[in-house]
């Protein structure tokens, strides 16, 4: 049996159409920031790119091409002209090692949705000093979206406050940012394109402190075009095929395939649901095995999954997202993340559903 692919939060597999613009990347081998023809050449084709990203993204601000979402987090919340840092207790890991002296505020079911805890954010807003306060879109490990209407009235309270918003977007399928934030981060790898770039929306230059170099003097490194490139075809592609409408091209799992796979999974286990939630991020809880050895299981069954991010998936301690959430340690312990992608088909969720009931 062929083996089935179902940890896309982690990464996704490379969409044909971002190899494909890749490999024209690789032609254009100059330096962009060459001044001779050849370096123009491979200029024009990085803002190019950059504007691909900017449109698919619905972003009329600044794009600096980075990474990954790891250092594009990294300069937003080490560079933004602020005096303090308030993260939510749910954000990903590297959220954390990017601002290990921030105020953490917990999350909260506000109006039957998880979101910053008005009240406690609030709290530390009001401690003075302008702060950038991090407000993630998607949960990595959940799935959850912060609710729409509540997260604008967080952001005008921010906004109030005299602070910044960044948004963890990576797990968003290139969707544009929540309404209103004034930094946003992206992780190409995630939606089909490559490994190693990534992207900080920035709805203005002054908000950061510059460190010369490249990209407006607001990164060192020489840009990866190829990678860039292939990050733009990979947003286009996932505009072409949205995710939550389906049967385009390759692009079979509907959303009404979701919700069917998730109630097969639900007979069998325990479906977490916590607030909004975005339909390819998955997390169940086994009645009784624990999450390392259900991985162990799957992994010889040939299905990929996951325990909570990529980034921490190595640890034996129960998911500190989940227990933010509300989860007791002993349900957290027996949770694994199931994650979906361009590519997933039907007949694979059909497979993992009937092969999760096996076990259950």
């Amino acid at each position: 049996m062929a083996r089935i692919y179902l940890d896309h939060a982690a990464t996704s597999p490379l969409r044909p159409e971002a190899k494909a613009a890749m490999e024209e990347g690789f032609a254009l081998w100059a330096n962009p920031s060459s001044p001779h023809a050849e370096g123009r050449r491979a200029r024009a084709a990085l803002e190019d790119a950059r504007e691909r990203c900017k449109t698919a993204l619905g972003w009329d601000g600044e794009l600096i091409f980075t990474s990954g979402a790891s250092e594009a987090l990294s300069i937003a919340l080490q560079r933004a002209k602020v005096d303090r840092r308030i993260v939510s207790a749910v954000e990903h890991d590297a959220v954390f090692r990017a601002a290990p002296d921030a105020e953490v505020v917990p999350v909260a079911k506000v109006d039957f949705e998880y979101e910053l805890d008005p009240d406690l954010l609030a709290t530390a807003l009001a401690k003075g000093g302008k702060p950038i306060v991090a407000m993630q879109a998607v949960n990595s490990e959940t799935g959850s979206q912060f609710g729409s209407f509540i997260r604008i009235k967080l952001i005008e309270t921010v906004h109030d406050a005299g602070g910044l918003v960044v948004s963890d977007c990576s797990q968003s399928l290139g969707n544009p940012p929540p309404h209103g934030v004034d930094l946003a981060v992206y992780s190409a790898h995630k939606l089909g394109g490559p490994v190693g770039v990534g992207a900080l929306l920035v709805r203005d230059f002054a908000m950061l402190e510059p460190i010369g170099g490249h990209e407006r003097g607001y990164r060192m490194g020489t840009e990866n075009l190829p990678a860039a490139l292939g990050f733009a075809a990979a947003l286009e592609a996932g505009k072409a095929e949205p995710f939550d409408r389906g049967h385009h091209g390759a692009w079979q799992t509907s959303l009404e395939d979701q919700h069917a796979f998730k109630a097969q999974l639900w007979k069998a286990g325990e479906v977490l649901h916590y607030g909004d939630k975005s339909p390819h991020i998955i997390p169940v809880a086994h009645p009784t095995m624990s999450a390392q050895a259900l991985l162990i299981r799957l992994d010889a069954m040939g299905f990929a999954v996951s325990a909570g991010s990529a980034c921490s998936s190595g640890s034996l301690k129960p998911s500190r997202v989940l227990m933010a959430f509300g989860v007791d340690e002993d349900t957290a312990r027996r949770t694994i993340r199931v994650s979906l992608g361009w590519n997933t088909t039907p007949e694979e969720l059909d497979a993992f559903a009937e092969t999760w009931r096996s076990l259950c």
